[in-house]
């Protein structure tokens, strides 16, 4: 979990380390990167630390007034950084085909994607598409992104000869919720809906879609890796619905368990730019270092029913 009982891992970093800390001394000029999620917290301090770094950045955000004060401080910071900030409301699909088909005929190259995006513990809602809010947002719009900026991170990982790498959020409750896992059938069942559970079923999804996306790259030969990570606990807007969460986030703080927002932000940075990672795919990240995934996660069969493409 972190705190003071955090020791470094075998990559070199713990849960102490921070995003700036996991990326020290590495170039990233020339590589363009997408980052899906909120205007602030994790996606915010991940496109700081990438445009540090020299990475073409873009902000994917459904509040683009909020992106743009991200941006600005960035900028402020470091005057030369290439940031860009687009629209995109990960729980309509609509709003993800439209984005996916501005960017693919921008012409603009693409190494890095990192789905960031997260609505936790959230009381029953339907998407606009009629799914229940939380699958819909974590993984059917992530899902649907990465299918459709797929074919472009292969052009660009094949004339740039620079490894493309798909960074996905999970979280360490992907084991915690349906006994049955992730219950298709059931995805909309508001007479049994557990927020917590449906929370955990979402990241068990992302665990999922990464080991499988991670099989068919690896069958077609395509240079470009897929990586699940867990954050840590981060008192950040993801808990905003949900006051018992809010509660326990500072409650633990009070105990060193909680982790700042640039050691939160710490894996997707080493996931993205570190050297160490070269090659590697299909594994869950904690703390910048290989953890330990459930069954379920590496499920042949639940990955065909997980996986949309």
């Amino acid at each position: 979990m972190g705190g003071i009982f955090s020791k470094k891992g075998p990559s070199g970093f713990s849960s102490w380390s921070t995003a700036e800390e996991v990326t020290e001394g590495i170039d990233g000029s020339g590589v363009t990167a997408i980052v899906t999620g909120g205007s602030s917290g994790i996606l915010a301090e991940t496109s700081r630390v990438l445009a540090l770094r020299g990475v073409h950045v873009f902000m994917v955000v459904r509040n683009t007034e909020a992106g743009e004060r991200v941006k600005e401080a960035i900028l402020t910071e470091v005057p030369d950084a290439k940031v860009d900030v687009r629209e995109l409301d990960l729980s309509s699909l609509e709003s993800v085909r439209k984005f996916g088909a501005n960017y693919c005929s921008s012409g603009l190259p693409l190494n890095f994607l990192v789905n960031n995006a997260g609505l936790g513990a959230a009381p029953f809602k339907l998407s606009k598409d009629g799914t229940e809010m939380q699958f819909a947002t974590n993984h059917l719009g992530h899902i649907l992104l990465t299918q459709l900026l797929l074919e472009i991170m292969k052009t660009t990982s094949r004339e740039s000869k620079v490894e493309g790498r798909i960074v996905n959020v999970s979280s360490s409750l992907h084991p915690d919720g349906y006994s049955e896992g992730i219950r298709f059938n059931k995805i909309n069942d508001e007479a049994r809906h557990n927020r917590y559970y449906a929370y955990a079923r979402s990241k068990l999804a992302n665990l999922v879609h990464t080991n499988e996306l991670t099989r068919r790259l690896k069958k077609e030969g395509v240079k470009i890796t897929a990586n699940s990570r867990h954050p840590g606990m981060i008192f950040t807007n993801i808990g905003r619905h949900d006051l018992l969460l809010s509660c326990f986030f500072g409650v633990s703080g009070l105990f060193n368990k909680t982790k700042t927002v640039p050691q939160g932000a710490a894996t997707s940075c080493f996931l993205a730019l570190n050297p160490q990672v070269k090659g590697v795919s299909g594994e869950y990240f904690v703390d910048s270092n290989v953890g330990k995934q459930s069954s379920q996660a590496k499920d042949a069969d639940l990955a065909k029913k997980t996986v949309g493409f």
